[in-house]
């Protein structure tokens, strides 16, 4: 995948509608503290067209990037952030479950995880959720450089134990820092694009 154009198109808070793209869209959701938006500038090849936070919570809207003028790439409001009261996380909560029922072109649905962590009782829930509205997730395991090599597959296993994941989720490790797992991704969205193009 070559990036050749990508722009901010739409941004939706709790109360507005979910737009009705004709594009597809293939969505990132994770905790706070992921590095989703580090992820999202990385596969993007932009330095900061998605606000990196020290402050975790940052994203309180869905973010719609426009990418190519061929599929957008939905960021979804992180989740799991300790300093936002609970209202403010149900309302979170019910805007991703919103958007995740109501589109019509949604082709994917990749779940961000620490590797270095079990998952926690959001990261279970976030992948019980997708899967309940009809979407097999796509793990990225982001952070992968602050592991040993040695750890990778051990790591990985904890990360699929823990979600409990079907035998055949894919789990990508991924580091912002190196780059590894960007190709991956882009090959699954390749692959999602033409696969797109052939049921036109």
């Amino acid at each position: 995948m070559i990036i050749k154009n990508v722009s901010l198109e739409t941004v939706i808070g709790v109360t507005s509608k979910i737009p009705k793209n004709s594009m597809p869209e293939i969505a990132f959701a994770g905790k706070s503290n992921v590095g989703k938006s580090s992820l999202i500038n990385v596969l993007m090849n932009r330095k900061a067209l998605a606000r990196t936070s020290s402050q975790p919570g940052k994203t309180q809207t869905i973010n719609f990037y426009n990418v190519n003028d061929a599929f957008y790439l939905v960021d979804l409001p992180g989740y799991g952030y300790a300093k936002v009261g609970q209202q403010e996380k149900e309302k979170w909560g019910k805007m991703i479950e919103k958007y995740l029922r109501q589109s019509e072109v949604l082709k994917a649905v990749f779940l961000l995880v620490d590797i270095r962590h079990d998952p926690s009782a959001n990261d279970k829930m976030m992948y019980e959720w997708i899967l309940s509205n009809g979407f097999h997730p796509i793990i990225i395991a982001t952070k992968s450089d602050k592991i040993n090599r040695s750890q990778l597959l051990k790591q990985i296993k904890t990360v699929k134990q823990g979600l409990a994941v079907d035998r055949d989720t894919i789990v990508i490790p991924f580091s912002a820092q190196t780059k590894q797992g960007r190709d991956e991704i882009y090959e699954l969205i390749d692959h999602m694009m033409g696969q797109q193009e052939g049921e036109d």
